[in-house]
């Protein structure tokens, strides 16, 4: 695995080769991250890993201080691997450059789920991936479905713009059924409970919800309860089309979106 600190760096290193598969992530790398190496390493002759915590995409200074980072644990997990060629591991002045400014706009019919609630979150996201797309130039980007509307969003920003595919990857959960996530490091034994008994009464409901005509109804019945039993704040739980994210009354077709907030952490899903 070569590490590649720099773009000079970066543009001789991948120049000789044209398929190549990218996994974008921010750190903190765990099972979800190596399956998507996995998926990548099948599908493409050679891969990259970026590991790059963009400020631009937190909405909370706080948030973006506190997320977990460990570089020598990362490369540590990579190199393990054998299945990772290349390494990118950039400063905020080899993304940006000169340019720090951004002219990306969510519009209106997308400033639903995380949009509406993370003002200025998805401008951040779609911005640094253009910048990541354009220096790495791969054949297919690897994004996890836990970050759906992630996905669906930075898959209509790219497609018109470059050659690459943006392949969704199936959701890596542990045994208590909770999405892996970098987050989930600052929660606590009590609170990665609640966060199970959540994803398992969520798992559920859906299945629930196949026959039923009130889902409205019964989403908000549901949010009432798990906030009062678990102590936890919910910000949205919604049935949404997988097609463009809009508000759905069937299951087919749909996930259930949910974020929520145990103590300070806010986590995501989707099932």
């Amino acid at each position: 695995m070569k590490i590649i600190l720099n773009n000079s760096s970066l543009s001789k290193s991948l120049r000789p080769f044209s398929d190549i598969g990218f996994v974008p992530t921010m750190g903190s790398i765990h099972r979800g991250h190596l399956s998507l190496i996995d998926i990548s390493k099948r599908a493409c002759k050679k891969t990259i890993v970026s590991i790059f915590v963009n400020p631009k995409q937190f909405n909370n200074r706080k948030d973006f201080m506190n997320y977990p980072t460990n570089i020598k644990k990362d490369i540590k997990i990579l190199k393990k691997t054998k299945k990772v060629d290349f390494l990118y591991i950039p400063k905020f002045k080899h993304i940006y450059g000169n340019n720090k400014k951004s002219n990306i706009k969510i519009i209106k019919k997308d400033k639903v789920l995380c949009a509406k609630y993370r003002k200025g979150h998805f401008e951040g996201v779609l911005d640094v991936m253009e910048r990541l797309t354009n220096l790495v130039n791969p054949k297919k980007i690897f994004m996890g479905e836990k970050d759906y509307q992630q996905y669906f969003l930075i898959r209509n920003y790219l497609k018109n713009k470059h050659k690459t595919s943006i392949i969704p990857c199936k959701t890596i959960r542990d045994k208590s059924k909770i999405a892996l996530s970098s987050r989930n490091n600052h929660l606590d034994l009590n609170g990665i409970k609640k966060a199970s008994f959540l994803s398992k009464s969520l798992l559920k409901l859906k299945r629930n919800l196949v026959n039923s005509k009130k889902i409205k109804e019964n989403l908000k019945i549901q949010i009432k309860y798990l906030e009062k039993l678990l102590k936890i704040k919910i910000e949205y739980l919604e049935l949404r089309s997988i097609k463009n994210l809009k508000i759905s009354n069937t299951v087919k077709g749909s996930r259930l979106f949910v974020a929520y907030y145990i103590d300070k952490v806010r986590l995501i899903d989707n099932f």
